[in-house]
């Protein structure tokens, strides 16, 4: 398939089904694929953060404006940020814009690409005092608003992909998604690690 032919089908919300799951399985080479979605818009590409020091969740009585109390990137996980980075600027690749949860180590894996905004439904909802609904809710009606021939990119947490698409990514690892014209939640476009 050429890239005029990707760029069409992908316009029009149906890739073949052989070439959509090998872009939903983590590890394919797909960058000629996943380049062209890309270029085609009306989608995001909701990260999780990259590596962090060990543990789960924050250490208790953790401050969302206070970075050294939370769980952060190591230095494999800052490594990993600008490997991200890199990526897509050298693919010319911009996003529209750039969205992060407002912990630490996810505004710390968007600075890789310049400018970004915090976004509060991209916090975690982890501890459970957040309302997962709501939050949900609120990215599916900012994935239906994306613009064909741009795409948004979303640092978050891999419980907001969870609830969101049913997902679980790796730390450092991106769906890209689309919203699903049939209602309810988004479609998988591709699964990668920008490896």
């Amino acid at each position: 398939m050429n890239r005029r032919d990707m760029l069409r089908l992908a316009a029009a919300g149906s890739l073949p089904g052989s070439l959509a799951a090998s872009l939903a399985q983590p590890g394919a080479s797909k960058t000629p694929a996943l380049e062209a979605i890309l270029r085609t818009g009306g989608c995001a590409v909701m990260l999780r953060h990259a590596q962090t020091v060990p543990g789960v969740g924050d250490p208790p009585n953790f401050q969302l404006r206070q970075c050294s109390t939370q769980r952060n990137l190591s230095d494999e996980g800052r490594a990993q940020a600008a490997a991200i980075g890199r990526w897509f600027s050298s693919r010319a690749l911009k996003p529209s814009s750039v969205w992060s949860s407002p912990w630490c180590r996810c505004k710390d894996t968007a600075a890789a690409f310049g400018a970004f905004n915090v976004l509060t439904a991209l916090g975690s909802t982890f501890d459970g005092k957040s309302d997962a609904t709501a939050q949900t809710a609120a990215l599916r009606e900012r994935l239906v608003s994306i613009a064909p021939l741009q795409f948004e990119v979303w640092v978050t947490h891999q419980v907001n992909v969870t609830a969101l698409t049913g997902k679980v990514p790796a730390m450092g690892e991106a769906l890209v998604l689309r919203a699903n014209a049939s209602g309810g939640g988004p479609v998988v476009l591709a699964r990668t690690s920008f490896s």
